[in-house]
């Protein structure tokens, strides 16, 4: 099981980094001409930069607070600020037709609510 947590914060956290980097250093314009950007045309530019560096925040919080063993604690909550920011994407590309991204975000969602689970319950790092 701590494995497959590990795993899942892993994948969360490659997928967080890669989103976080696009949002905080590729122009506004670039990611609006990409698939799945066009949202970021309707939205201020500090807007999509904020959101880049909370997704830059929560790579960070997926992983480090358990490997250096400072507040492990952080990673579930961490997991489940990606629920919340999961379920405004998924909106965000539902009023767009981005419905593949979509299902994306709900994978994203579900990994989310199984390293919440897993770090809060079963396989806790206080345990």
């Amino acid at each position: 099981m701590n494995l497959a947590l590990w795993i899942a914060a892993g994948l969360l956290a490659v997928v967080a980094l890669a989103g976080g980097v696009s949002k905080a250093f590729v122009p506004r314009a670039k990611l609006a001409r990409t698939p799945g950007g066009e949202w970021t045309a309707d939205v201020g530019a500090g807007f999509v930069k904020t959101l880049g560096v909370l997704e830059l925040l929560a790579a960070a919080g997926l992983i480090l607070p358990a490997v250096v063993g400072i507040a492990p604690a952080l990673v579930p909550v961490t997991a489940v600020c990606w629920v919340l920011l999961m379920i405004g994407a998924m909106i965000t590309h539902a009023r767009y037709r981005g419905y593949r991204f979509v299902a994306l975000n709900v994978g994203y969602l579900a990994i989310a609510v199984f390293v919440a689970w897993g770090r809060f319950g079963p396989a806790s790092f206080t345990a």
